[in-house]
């Protein structure tokens, strides 16, 4: 697997722990899917401005989110590898704010949206809610894979 993490802000300490726990993250996702280790995925941090310039520009949204997900495919179904599976940015500045709005740990936040746009690029939606629902149960089968408990 090529994960290629770009910090690209300065507001939110990072260390080699985090980056520990999203490759922990993007591994185990991979490997609940059955899907070949013989990718590449790139995972900008970013901050609230740079997010929202990014939502503004490919959503047509105004205002700052927590992840985008770019995904390289709309299904991995016949593809041979290795696949460049897409691209992932997270604003730390909102997962921060999330992690203390919902009261649990930065890293649970970095994680769980690690987990949710993975997802994304795999091919999972929240477009319905049947998809929605099969969507939350796989991240949290992960997220509790790792021993990532709601605190």
């Amino acid at each position: 697997m090529e994960l290629m993490i770009d910090n690209r802000q300065e507001i939110i300490p990072w260390d080699k722990k985090m980056e520990t726990l999203i490759a922990q993250a993007v591994e185990m996702c991979l490997e609940k899917e059955g899907i070949t280790k013989d990718v590449e995925i790139s995972i900008s941090l970013v901050d609230n401005q740079e997010i929202r310039d990014l939502n503004r520009e490919y959503r047509n949204i105004d205002k700052p989110t927590d992840v985008l997900s770019f995904p390289q495919y709309d299904t991995l179904k016949n593809l041979k590898p290795p696949l460049c599976l897409g691209d992932i940015v997270i604003s730390l500045e909102k997962a921060l704010e999330q992690s203390k709005d919902y009261g649990h740990s930065l890293e649970r936040e970095i994680a769980f949206l690690t987990v949710h746009s993975m997802f994304h690029l795999i091919g999972y939606d929240h477009d319905t809610e049947e998809n929605t629902l099969r969507m939350r149960q796989k991240e949290e089968e992960v997220l509790q894979a790792l021993g990532i408990l709601r605190e």
